[in-house]
């Protein structure tokens, strides 16, 4: 793909300073630019690399005035990260998937197909399957019994998706997750084995959602776990069964969220995040990066760190004293070294 800095700027709405006729095949990173390449410069520490960079051109924020002569043209924007985003997918090309069903496929014949889906080698669709208008089903998909697909969906590569499952419009699922395994739902007999049990419901995930690579959703056992319309889920992630997310709600990789528990409305939480079962965290909630929540965040928009998660800035102010626990021990024993001397001193 050719395209010129003018044409760029077009496309993002935004205004030149340099070359407009500068041509760019695609882009790189501001630290390792190369001629012919388009980056950007969105967080000032890498703010050093514009005036080094051999990248043609560099997207900044409009209110962006270099300190001194720069090469590469300017395209100034709003807001670089929603520009960069706009302007990747003109870069992004995809994995190729042939129109229509490929010969490989294996259909039932009660299954129904929108019009213009694509259903690419070795997709295997169960009976009484529906899916909507342009879809896109990449190879190896597994699509269980009585399943419901909308329209412009994208399933890539090795995902599995049990039966009775409900997948909303423009939903996004990523290689290798599977979506409706069994709950980790067991009891206890009186001999000591584990009784399976039976895990009725299904998954339901809403519109707009993206799910990344190898996460696991969990069916729930009676009813439906759900994920809430634009919730982002990240690679590795394991949602338990009758887990509830809230919409917009984004979840970074390596977390996981234990059976029965409501994540709210935009609630933000970081990587290797731990949730125990049946609490309800309020929307808003952030939670910082490997934090442990076991019990219920009842307060909108509270920031939560720590395990177990305590208020963010508790959580900063207490790490600062543990920090200096050597210090303080050595002092304690200092002072206890000095009053056993004072009383020694009194007895004699």
């Amino acid at each position: 793909m050719q395209i010129t800095a003018k044409q760029i700027a077009e496309i993002l709405n935004g205004s030149i300073s340099g070359n407009p006729d500068a041509i760019i095949t695609g882009p790189s990173k501001i630290e390792d630019g190369k001629p012919g390449t388009i980056t950007f410069l969105a967080n000032p520490k890498y703010k050093d690399y514009i005036y080094t960079t051999e990248a043609s051109v560099v997207l900044v924020n409009k209110d962006f005035e270099p300190e001194s002569a720069i090469q590469p043209t300017l395209i100034k924007v709003d807001n670089v990260y929603a520009s960069l985003a706009i302007l990747m997918e003109n870069f992004n090309s995809g994995i190729s998937i042939p129109s229509g069903v490929a010969s490989t496929a294996i259909i039932d014949s009660t299954a129904r197909l929108g019009d213009h889906a694509h259903i690419d080698d070795h997709v295997i669709i169960k009976p009484y399957v529906t899916i909507g208008h342009n879809a896109r089903i990449y190879g190896q998909v597994f699509i269980g019994d009585r399943v419901q697909i909308g329209n412009d969906v994208t399933i890539y590569p090795g995902v599995k998706i049990y039966h009775n499952c409900v997948i909303g419009d423009r939903v996004i699922i990523h290689a290798n997750s599977v979506i409706g395994s069994d709950g980790f739902g067991f009891a206890k007999t009186e001999d000591g084995q584990y009784k399976k049990i039976p895990q009725t419901g299904n998954v339901v995930i809403e519109n707009d959602v993206e799910i990344g690579s190898n996460t696991v959703i969990d069916r729930a056992s009676i009813g439906s776990t759900t994920i809430g319309q634009g919730a982002k889920l990240d690679n590795l992630i394991q949602i338990a069964h009758n887990v509830q997310i809230g919409h917009g709600a984004a979840i970074a990789a390596q977390s996981g969220i234990a059976g029965s528990s409501t994540v709210g409305r935009d609630c933000i939480i970081g990587g290797q995040v731990g949730v125990v079962g049946h609490i309800q965290i309020a929307d808003g909630v952030m939670i910082q990066a490997q934090s442990g929540v076991a019990s219920s965040v009842k307060e909108v928009g509270s920031k939560l760190y720590g395990y177990p998660a305590i208020n963010y800035q508790s959580y900063l102010k207490s790490y600062a004293y543990f920090r200096k626990l050597p210090d303080m021990a050595s002092q304690l024993r200092y002072l206890e070294s000095r009053v056993q001397q004072l009383e020694n001193g009194k007895k004699d």
